[in-house]
């Protein structure tokens, strides 16, 4: 399938350009040949039965019948939404983005813990081996930290990223780390497996834009007040500077409700899930803010079909540095992974064993 954009005064109106289950490389490539020589961008994005070939950069109406004559293509079809990579309409299949040669949007829960902030060598090592311990994949851990005060902690910089790389080596899990601005993507991209973009940075245009163009998957978290389609928007620009590898993240939303941190929005998830083919995954860390809530919160949003979930956990949260009252400690990490653990097979297995439904 390949995207095309009819441009005019009501704003664009993506069409996909429908290519045959067989069609070829040679035909795939004589399409993608054709988007450039219009002097638009091809992405090519291969589904389980056929290719989508996305086209963006168009800033004018183009013709369908430029496509509907090469080989292999079958027709042209509207797509109704503004989001054009990031549609299912595009790609029907799930997608499954690989971190630190973990997978995430996969048939298992991926799970992602570590402290909110890289604060020694000791501390890091000691949370990537309660992730370890407890089944986890991945290790999160800030080096550059974005605090609302100028005098908080802001995180030991390329220092923690290089204490993320040795906890890598030796315990074997991937890292997510944030990249807070431009200037510090390059040296996360240059340590981590995945490249987190925060809530306060999810419409940082500039800052997507350069995520689009790393070669590393790339964490978005969703905005405190972003709306569903400002969120996906947000990752339409990632993908449309040809960085496929996006996974959304739910960590809560800003509302009037005052006994939590923030209101952890589980609806998304299957909302998301309706309309886009990008994995989605929650925090119920900074989701409720509270020690307490985080483990009731994360059940609940394995049940509500996250491919996984990323949780504060530290060796001794009482003297943490940053987000000490809702990280949890190692014992309460593990039951945490076992509880979520079976919640996920138990709905893996009934999607499996689950009988056709026939109707008369």
């Amino acid at each position: 399938m390949a995207l095309v954009d009819y441009t005019g005064n009501e704003g664009r109106i993506p069409v996909l350009v429908v290519m045959r289950a067989q069609a070829g490389p040679e035909e795939i490539a004589r399409v993608c040949k054709k988007i450039e020589s219009l002097g638009f961008r091809p992405h090519i994005m291969p589904g389980a039965e056929r290719t989508a070939i996305g086209i963006t950069g168009n800033h004018g109406p183009v013709d369908a019948a430029e496509f509907e004559d090469l080989p292999g293509v079958t027709e042209a079809i509207p797509v109704s939404k503004p989001y054009k990579l990031v549609s299912r309409e595009v790609k029907p299949d799930n997608t499954v983005v690989m971190v630190g040669g973990f997978p995430v949007g996969g048939r298992e829960m991926t799970l992602c813990g570590g402290p909110c902030s890289v604060e020694s060598r000791e501390q890091i090592l000691a949370s990537a081996w309660a992730v370890k311990d407890a089944g986890g994949q991945l290790l999160r851990g800030g080096a550059y930290k974005p605090r609302t005060s100028p005098y908080a902690f802001q995180g030991l910089q390329e220092e923690g990223l290089k204490l993320l790389a040795e906890a890598r080596a030796e315990t074997g899990l991937g890292i997510v780390t944030e990249a807070i601005d431009v200037e510090t993507f390059d040296l996360v991209e240059e340590y981590a497996d995945c490249a987190q973009i925060g809530a306060r940075n999810m419409q940082n245009f500039s800052l997507l834009r350069r995520a689009g163009r790393s070669r590393k998957p790339v964490l978005l978290k969703r905005g405190m007040s972003s709306t569903l389609d400002e969120f996906l928007m947000a990752a339409e620009y990632i993908l449309s500077e040809g960085n496929y590898q996006v996974i959304l993240c739910e960590r809560g939303v800003r509302t009037f409700a005052d006994h939590s941190r923030n209101t952890l929005d589980l609806s998304i998830v299957p909302a998301v899930q309706k309309l886009s083919h990008l994995p989605i995954i929650v925090d119920p860390s900074h989701g409720t803010g509270k020690r307490d809530r985080v483990h009731p919160m994360a059940l609940a949003a394995v049940a509500a079909g996250a491919s996984g979930l990323i949780v504060e956990v530290h060796p001794n949260p009482e003297k943490a540095l940053t987000d000490g009252y809702q990280s949890l400690y190692p014992d309460q990490f593990r039951e945490l992974a076992d509880e979520c653990r079976a919640i996920s097979d138990l709905l893996a297995r009934r999607r499996e064993n689950k009988s056709p439904v026939y109707v008369n």
